[in-house]
């Protein structure tokens, strides 16, 4: 198990939010989206932190919706934190075939896909395979993130967290799709953020999988305590990843990245 740092970027800041309430600036709809922490520092600083502490393979996430002016704000501070860490850090937000080979150029190790590869809420084999021709598989990181379905199965949602598409987290879709990417990013979205415990279920059915097959899969959502990552490390066979944001004290919580990365390093 390793754990994997974050780097969330929301108008041109670094922020911890609750996931499920973030929304397009222009909706409404739903209120304002809660946010656990506000930066005083950019991206750069904390992804010079993970540098030091040789915690690779982490993500930075642009958290606006490439239609909103405050993208380019995000852009900035991405750039910034992979120009710190170069081909230390992941990235996500708005990637599409066209914007993917800028970001790999400036440093980013992977490219996350998640909402340009769906379609009325289908899968798009067309966009996949031209992300793929783009990229190249072997740096793709494929965003499975994912609600619970009122039928209790977890399916894919896209456009930040908020509509259901009709994929199912499930062995045959992780088998099909773990030949287009290189590893999987999934986040127990009604949780993330509010540092509530894990979706155990989830979790369960992730690594169960994952010690099946070998294939990489990075969890997020929920983790609060030590406790949580030994209870992913059971469930995994200590094969799974882990991402904390809002439970680290960099990030206004209770948990030192040190303290992680020590315990992550036994299980």
């Amino acid at each position: 198990m390793r754990i994997r740092p974050c780097i969330d970027i929301h108008n041109g800041r670094v922020k911890q939010i609750v996931g499920s309430t973030l929304k397009d600036q222009g909706d409404r709809s739903m209120g304002t989206a809660v946010e656990n922490f506000v930066a005083d520092r950019d991206a750069s600083y904390y992804a010079s932190v993970y540098r030091d502490m040789d915690l690779r393979g982490g993500h930075i996430i642009l958290l606006n919706s490439v239609r909103e002016e405050a993208y380019k704000k995000d852009m900035e501070q991405a750039m910034g934190a992979l120009a710190a860490f170069p081909g230390g850090m992941q990235i996500g937000g708005g990637i599409t075939p066209e914007t993917a080979g800028t970001f790999l150029d400036a440093g980013a190790s992977h490219v996350i896909v998640t909402s340009y590869v769906f379609s009325d809420g289908k899968l798009s084999e067309r966009a996949l395979s031209e992300m793929i021709r783009a990229a190249g598989r072997e740096r793709i990181v494929l965003d499975l993130s994912c609600r619970k379905r009122i039928d209790g199965k977890y399916v894919v949602v896209t456009d930040r967290w908020q509509k259901f598409t009709d994929l199912e987290i499930k062995k045959d879709v992780l088998d099909r799709l773990s030949g287009c990417c290189d590893e999987f990013l999934i986040h127990a979205a009604d949780v993330e953020g509010k540092r509530s415990g894990i979706e155990e279920t989830l979790v369960s059915l992730l690594g169960e999988w994952e010690q099946m097959s070998g294939f990489p899969i990075t969890y997020a959502g929920g983790v609060r305590s030590l406790s949580d990552l030994k209870l992913i490390g059971k469930l995994s066979g200590g094969r799974m990843d882990v991402t904390v944001g809002s439970a680290l004290t960099l990030f206004g919580g209770n948990l030192t990245l040190e303290d992680l990365a020590e315990a992550a390093d036994k299980i």
